[in-house]
């Protein structure tokens, strides 16, 4: 997926989670955020970590292999299944 706005526009990352009831994507090392953790047992100290938060759908197009950018898609039939192409150069996705 490529990022088309926000903090990491122009990026790109492998997909690791779908949220379709809200709308949203995860991808792998975009829009990341520092959350804080508290100790949970004691003598154990809090940390810092980074975590990979969902962004809106909107913002995300997927990345052709062979354009090399964020691209729409559209439907090529080959029998009665349905396979997803570039808009542009047609090719599979």
């Amino acid at each position: 997926m490529k990022i088309i706005t926000g903090k990491d526009q122009g990026k790109s990352g492998k997909v690791l989670a779908v949220l379709p009831q809200r709308r949203k994507v995860v991808v792998e090392g975009l829009n990341v955020v520092k959350k804080h953790v508290r100790p949970r047992r004691q003598g154990e100290k809090g940390e810092i970590i980074s975590v990979p938060r969902p962004l809106d759908i909107s913002n995300v197009q997927i990345a052709c292999s062979r354009c090399g950018k964020g691209v729409r898609t559209g439907f090529r039939l080959v029998g009665k299944t349905r396979i997803r192409v570039c808009v542009k150069c047609k090719e599979e996705l």
